[in-house]
């Protein structure tokens, strides 16, 4: 009977920490599309830290709008300026940015959003990495950072498994 006891008191214990890491401090999604290809595919399994303390141009999100999961990587960040030029190029604060893992131009969407744009308190501008076709802020807009689940961390391929 102690051997039971002990057993179940080590597997409420076990339970209380899994979902401490992965219900609060860490979380657990699949690559939604191949937003993020070359680096991220559909299927792709992320582990995301849903308590960062600092945001960074070049971190990548999983973030949740309309209704839906979405992988970018921020570009710009409050009270910053952005501009997507008909020629394809991202500006930031006047500035050309020079992205050299991005293989595809960053063309503006036929949508709401109008540049140049000032990126507001508690929000990003994210973009994703395959620019033709990937759904990000140029089609909705701003990040609030309630919408951000968390920073991706690591990936775990699916290709081949």
């Amino acid at each position: 009977m102690e051997e039971v006891k002990g057993f179940l008191i080590k597997l409420l214990l076990f339970l209380v920490i899994m979902f401490t890491l992965f219900g609060v401090i860490f979380g657990l999604a699949q690559a939604p599309n191949d937003d993020m290809f070359p680096r991220i595919s559909a299927g792709d399994l992320m582990l995301y830290y849903r308590l960062p303390s600092a945001w960074h141009n070049e971190d990548v999100l999983v973030y949740i709008k309309e209704g839906q999961l979405y992988v970018g990587r921020i570009v710009a960040r409050s009270g910053d300026t952005v501009e997507i030029t008909d020629q394809g190029a991202l500006k930031v604060n006047g500035s050309t940015v020079q992205e050299n893992r991005i293989y595809f131009k960053t063309l503006p969407y036929d949508s709401e959003v109008s540049y140049p744009l000032t990126v507001g308190t508690d929000q990003f501008f994210v973009l994703s990495d395959m620019r033709e076709g990937g759904k990000d802020s140029r089609w909705f807009g701003c990040i609030s950072k309630e919408e951000v689940k968390g920073k991706v961390i690591s990936i775990l391929r699916r290709n081949d498994l």
